[in-house]
């Protein structure tokens, strides 16, 4: 099927992706955990998507009026609209800590040394755990294949203070630990690699065909300029 979509595009639908992959595996590959807000984990995620959206959605629904009266202006246009929707997402999400390369029983201690530093009245109640004093309230969970974790809030009514202060106890927590590499981290980087080198592989013969597609896609204001 790849042999039908054409140089160009499938460049573009990869190399974000690629690139999106290739940060995930390196972080699963290194001695120590790390800690970022949800809303870094949306916006790496949709940054990564980017090109996927812009061969598909974005330039399936290009509107007409709008590419004659901006031209090839049209394509910074729709994709700064995408990326304030990601920013919403991100933005309007619950709170939520992710912590890579590392599981919730790796993290289950620390996370509790971190709480008892910030709130002496925390409590656990299975896979949830509550911090009265911060307004905090998170359940754990774990994502197996790439060894992550995520702290997600549960109910509406959170402190944001609260999760700020809480990140930064659990960050300094994290600092001193050290775990194994993660051995799937090294297929997900494989697999960053053999997309760009097929991307770079469908350019190198591409020939005429990459001409073709960059008019198509981008030269529809420069034959009126």
């Amino acid at each position: 099927m790849l042999h039908l979509v054409d140089p160009v595009r499938f460049a573009i639908a990869v190399i974000p992706l690629a690139a999106y992959l290739a940060v995930v595996g390196w972080v699963n590959c290194r001695r120590r955990p790390l800690l970022t807000s949800g809303a870094c984990d949306i916006s790496a995620l949709g940054i990564g998507l980017l090109g996927l959206v812009f061969v598909g959605p974005i330039e399936l629904f290009r509107p007409e009026l709008a590419t004659t009266q901006f031209l090839n202006y049209i394509w910074g246009l729709l994709v700064a609209f995408y990326l304030l929707w990601i920013a919403l997402a991100a933005m309007v999400s619950r709170p939520r800590l992710v912590v890579y390369n590392m599981t919730p029983d790796e993290l289950r201690p620390i996370l509790s040394d971190a709480a008892g530093t910030v709130d002496a009245t925390y409590r656990w109640a299975g896979d949830c755990l509550v911090l009265p004093r911060l307004g905090v309230q998170l359940y754990v969970d774990g994502f197996a294949l790439l060894r992550n974790t995520s702290l997600n809030s549960s109910g509406p009514r959170q402190n944001l203070q609260g999760w700020h202060k809480l990140a930064r106890q659990l960050r300094a927590n994290l600092r001193t630990v050290e775990v194994g590499p993660h051995p799937p981290a090294l297929a997900i980087l494989g697999l960053a690699l053999l997309l760009l080198v097929g991307c770079e592989l469908r350019l190198a013969g591409g020939g005429d065909q990459i001409a073709e597609v960059l008019d198509e896609l981008f030269a529809f204001g420069w034959e009126r300029t």
